[in-house]
């Protein structure tokens, strides 16, 4: 294997072990647009700011076009759409969605391009909606909230939080994710043990919609008991985009924050991290040595996963490389608020115990949390030819599932890799909140699980999705192929969206795809996207079908 391609698959891991996350998507009309214009000029900015990108259309003959249908980061998928909307307004995607129904154009919405399947870059859409223009992030008084633009990246999200306010939101890690699709899959990310997911810190949400006469209308959806839109918030916090309208703007603040100064209205970041890295060597893990890895870390979840839990502070991945590309390793942070050397020596001891010897890679003791924020990968703009799958667990995986993942990773055959694999630390304040409080179900969760695979050209697509395909198939033997929520599976995460959940050929169970993802909330979804998007104009693949 060349190493340009080992080195890809060591980035596209680490971007997607860490929780990266589409953007599509109340006051009627375009009473929501006017109100959030209004917040602009309390604050003084339309006096003293530049108008709005856009809207700008831009077609196939356009030499920005090519750059353009190529923003998406999976190479996997190049659309091929008639036009393409960069919109700087709210005003303006009323426009763009308003033309698309009245031209019959199948649409879709782009914010930072990290979509894994072929919701936006697909032969049927017709225009493409690109959110980059809408970027603004700042404190709205009148709804005592932080306002961000759908188009802000959660790098530019944190800075902004953080220099103007000295707060964030739990999200990922990856700073060139889009808030327009990260927040509506849930947003989890390295701050969430201690905060729960970005969903639970999200106030109100602006869409625009298509109602069953065409008519386009911008609505303002809040958590307030009394919003008549409050079905339309709640599905915004975990039903995953692409399925009500185009969301043009959240706002943030904590359930249980009070009075109006905006520096105690989100949570307050750790001042520094600590930041570390160990790895082990495949020669010294046997099926048994890394089967007692394996229980060793799904034991310390479930014994440091409660919300108050001190270990809470400490986020980690473990990547299982491979044995033809690389070693197994773990990556992570703590809070220096806490005890955090011994929090991270004391995890890193526990995975260890009885199996094959860690050696510490990087340690850094007080790293500036903004500054960890921002380096992220520091590749994820990068194009590459990625699959993706994921499923969450609610304990340590059973032995017949371990040691199918040992089969799979030490596979000596260079022509047959079959991908890395990530568990991510979950659960802490994630599972403090109800499974239908909002559309995320997954509170009961304590490790989350990546499988991605990435090839070097669209030529060897066949051999390398087959790999991570087999790969899962083989780790959920016993549930038909997938996660079927049970005593230790719980399901996938709607950011990583997987087709083959919904295929029969990789799906052999009883369980629909939309279980997977959304369990018992899925009718809620329905009757949410029956209401406020009742000619389905906004679908995909995986999109929610309306009651």
């Amino acid at each position: 294997m060349r190493e340009q391609t080992r080195r890809s698959v060591l980035r596209s891991a680490a971007a997607v072990g860490t929780g990266i996350g589409i953007s599509a998507a109340g006051t009627a009309g375009a009473t929501g647009a006017q109100a959030a214009g209004a917040a602009h000029h309390r604050l003084g900015q339309e006096d003293t700011c530049p108008p709005p990108l856009g809207p700008v259309r831009v077609g196939s003959k356009d030499q920005r076009y090519y750059e353009l249908v190529r923003r998406g980061t999976n190479a996997r998928y190049t659309g091929s759409p008639d036009q393409v909307r960069i919109v700087g307004s709210t005003e303006h995607v009323e426009e763009a969605v308003r033309d698309a129904v009245h031209g019959g154009l199948r649409v879709a919405v782009r914010s930072g391009g990290h979509c894994f399947e072929d919701f936006v870059d697909n032969p049927e859409i017709r225009m493409i909606i690109d959110m980059s223009g809408m970027t603004a992030v700042y404190f709205d008084p009148e709804r005592n909230a932080f306002a961000v633009e759908a188009g802000a990246t959660l790098g530019e999200v944190y800075r902004r939080l953080y220099l103007g306010w000295g707060v964030t939101i739990p999200g990922g890690w990856c700073p060139s994710v889009g808030a327009g699709g990260h927040v509506q899959g849930g947003g989890f990310g390295t701050l969430s043990r201690l905060h729960g997911l970005t969903v639970d810190h999200l106030y109100g949400v602006e869409v625009v919609t298509v109602d069953g006469s065409g008519r386009v209308r911008t609505v303002v959806a809040t958590r307030e008991d009394g919003d008549p839109h409050r079905d339309l918030w709640w599905a915004h916090t975990g039903g995953g985009g692409g399925n009500f309208g185009v969301v043009t703007r959240y706002w943030f603040r904590s359930p249980d924050a009070g009075g109006s100064d905006p520096a105690r209205l989100l949570p307050n970041p750790p001042r520094h991290v600590l930041t570390f890295s160990a790895a082990w060597r495949w020669e010294d893990l046997d099926k048994a040595a890394f089967t007692r890895l394996m229980e060793n870390h799904g034991a310390w979840a479930e014994a440091n996963s409660d919300a108050g839990s001190p270990a809470a502070a400490l986020h980690s991945d473990l990547l299982l490389m491979p044995a033809v590309l690389g070693a197994p390793y773990i990556m992570g942070q703590v809070s220096t608020e806490s005890n955090a050397e011994r929090l991270m020596r004391d995890h890193l001891d526990a995975i260890s115990a009885g199996t094959a010897a860690y050696s510490l890679t990087r340690l850094r003791k007080e790293v500036p949390w903004l500054q960890a924020a921002l380096i992220g990968t520091g590749e994820g703009v990068s194009r590459r030819y990625t699959k993706m799958k994921s499923a969450y667990a609610k304990k340590t995986l059973s032995r017949p599932q371990i040691e199918a993942a040992f089969s799979h990773l030490t596979e000596t055959d260079p022509g047959r890799v079959s991908g890395v694999m990530t568990l991510s630390t979950y659960g802490g304040k994630v599972g403090d909140v109800a499974p239908d409080a909002t559309a995320y179900a997954h509170r009961g969760t304590r490790i989350k699980i990546g499988y991605v695979t990435v090839w070097p050209s669209p030529s060897d697509a066949d051999a390398y999705e087959a790999g991570v395909r087999n790969f899962y198939r083989a780790v959920y033997a016993d549930t038909g192929g997938v996660p079927v929520p049970n005593e230790i599976n719980d399901g996938a995460y709607i950011n990583y969206p997987d087709a083959d959940l919904r295929d029969p050929a990789w799906n052999t169970s009883d369980t629909p795809w939309h279980y997977l993802y959304y369990k018992d909330n899925y009718r809620r979804l329905q009757r949410v996207k029956a209401q406020y998007d009742p000619t389905n104009a906004f679908r995909h693949r995986l999109s929610i079908e309306p009651a």
